[in-house]
This record gives C-alpha cells, sequence and structure tokens, in this order.
C-alpha cells in the first residue's frame, strides 16, 4: 500500500493490517503509552474542503505519533490560484513525508500520487471518503467482533460514504444493501468495482429503492446526511425526496434487535434521522467519530513509518 485513495484499490490484508494497527494505537493511547512511531515526519494537510473531524483527527494523531502536521487551505498554497497539480506534487514531495488532501475531485488526488513520490491520503471527495469507512469497519469490528457475514443497511443518498461502504464492506465480506431514491443511485463504476470485489470475498450486495427492504434484519444502519457540501441549493428539493428514507423509531425495528446504529457526522437531527435514534442507546456515533483517529494514525504509520 503506497497510498490510500480507494478502498477497491488495496488488499484485504492492507485493511487487515490498519484495523490491528488501530486496535493496538487505541489502548496505547488510552493506557498513556507514547507511541512516537513518525516523530520528525511532517503531514502537509490539503483543505480545499472544511472540516471539523477530518482536520482535528489529522492533526492530534500526526501529534500523538510524534510528527508534525502543517494544514493548508486553498487560500495558502499556489494551487487554488492555478498551480498545476504536477508542480505542487514535485514541490510538496521536497518537503513533506505525505499528503492528506480533502477536496472535490476525485482526480485531484490521483494525480498527486501520480506526480509526487510520497504518500497520498484521500480524506474526502466527492466521489469517494476511504478513511471514515475504515473507521466504521473498525467500529464495527469492535461492537460485534466480527466484520465477514453481518449486513450493514445504508440508507439516503447514494454519495461519496455511500460508494466507500460498497467497496470497505465487498472488501471484507460483510453484506450491504443500499437503499437510494430513484435518481440519487450510487456511481454505476462504483458499483461494478464492489461487485468484483464482492465476488472474491462473498459479500453479497444489495441496491434498492426501499429502504423498509434494505434495513430488514440489518447488523448496522447507516445514514448521512441528505445535503452534502456545495449542494446547499438542492436543500429543499431534496427534503422532499428524501422524508421517506429517514431513520426513525419505525425503520429501525426493521433491523436485528441488537443493530448498531451509525452516521458519520455531522448530522442534522429531524431530517435523515431522529432523535430518539441518534440519542439512542444502539447509536455509536460519539465511538465511530473517535476512533477516525485512531485508524487515521494507522494509515499514516502504514504509509509514512
Amino acid at each position: 500500500m503506497k497510498h490510500l485513495i480507494s478502498l477497491h484499490d488495496i488488499t484485504l490484508d492492507d485493511i487487515n493490517k490498519i484495523l490491528g494497527l488501530s486496535e493496538t494505537l487505541k489502548k496505547q493511547q488510552k493506557e498513556g503509552i507514547q507511541h512516537h512511531l513518525l516523530k520528525g515526519k511532517t503531514l502537509g494537510m490539503i483543505f480545499s474542503k472544511s472540516s471539523t473531524r477530518t482536520r482535528v483527527s489529522f492533526e492530534v494523531g500526526m501529534y500523538q505519533l510524534g510528527g508534525y502536521p502543517l494544514f493548508l487551505s486553498s487560500a495558502d498554497i499556489q494551487l487554488g490560484r492555478g498551480e498545476t497539480i504536477y508542480d505542487t506534487a514535485n514541490v510538496l514531495s521536497r518537503y513533506l513525508d505525505g499528503i492528506m488532501i480533502r477536496t472535490y475531485k476525485q482526480s485531484d488526488v490521483e494525480d498527486l500520487a501520480k506526480y509526487g513520490s510520497i504518500p497520498v491520503i484521500n480524506g474526502l471527495t466527492d466521489l469517494m471518503h476511504p478513511c471514515q469507512i475504515l473507521a466504521d469497519l473498525f467500529t464495527i469490528y469492535e461492537k460485534k467482533g466480527t466484520l465477514k457475514g453481518l449486513k450493514l443497511a445504508y440508507v439516503g443518498d447514494g454519495n461519496n460514504v455511500a460508494h466507500s461502504l460498497l467497496h470497505g464492506c465487498a472488501k471484507v465480506g460483510m453484506d450491504i444493501a443500499v437503499a437510494t431514491p430513484k435518481g440519487y443511485e450510487c456511481d454505476g463504476q462504483i458499483v461494478k468495482e464492489a461487485q468484483e470485489d464482492a465476488a472474491e470475498s462473498g459479500s453479497k450486495i444489495l441496491l434498492t429503492n426501499d429502504p423498509v427492504e434494505a434495513v430488514a434484519d440489518a447488523d448496522v444502519v447507516y445514514t448521512d446526511t441528505w445535503v452534502s457540501m456545495g449542494q446547499e441549493d438542492e436543500k429543499e428539493a431534496r427534503i422532499k425526496i428524501f422524508t421517506p428514507y429517514q431513520v426513525n423509531g419505525d425503520l429501525f425495528s426493521k433491523a436485528k434487535k441488537d443493530a448498531i446504529f451509525l452516521h458519520c457526522l455531522p448530522a442534522y437531527r429531524g431530517f435523515e434521522v431522529t432523535e430518539e435514534i441518534i440519542d439512542g442507546p444502539q447509536s455509536v456515533i460519539f465511538d465511530e467519530a473517535e476512533n477516525r483517529m485512531h485508524v487515521q494514525k494507522a494509515i499514516m504509520v502504514l504509509l509514512m513509518g
């Protein structure tokens, strides 16, 4: 594993190494054991999209590893003023030990990896969110003790989170059911890639427009905001279209009795999920949010160590 750009690009062994190291690093952090595995290393963090969890988790995580996190907004670097990614990648490769980028275009991440000579981590694009889904898999493993053979139901927009969930579940042999409104389905190429991985792992993939069908007998129920960054002008229309896909008590009751609820956050209570679910006893959203840091630390160590 030279980069983390898409979960489809890495192996099951890579994922298992990430999850195993995440468990170790989390345990050490809780016990106050220093683990300066990246002492003297610098991570450049490019943000074209703002963030709470991504910035704080990477920044604190790099600090805990003994390294230095360098925040770079689009206003801080020439990439935002027209410098080519080729030039940016080559220059940053002379200064840094790794790059994390949170941006709009998937091609920006791919080009940074293509033209640079240091590891690149996809912190989020409009197409994918691999770091989030690795944290989700780690959280599910913590709560359920296994991944293979479980069923995850995703209800909502066929967005970057849904795409990386398809990739991630298919890789680890977890069944996944995705329920989206008509016209908001997942990208066809992503589905094809997930189906290829599922054929190897034995994972079952269900794509439907019926949220009840998706959630039936699920071990994990997952949703995300209906209005992602950059879609604010579609808010009114999206609320009307997605209201039947709200995760509420009635829908959640279709899942297994010991099902857990996940949400990548930020959440908009009363829209994609009701308070009784997101603040209920089966919600593990804050464990999930914390695990972003532990998993990303593992990713950085494996790529930059």
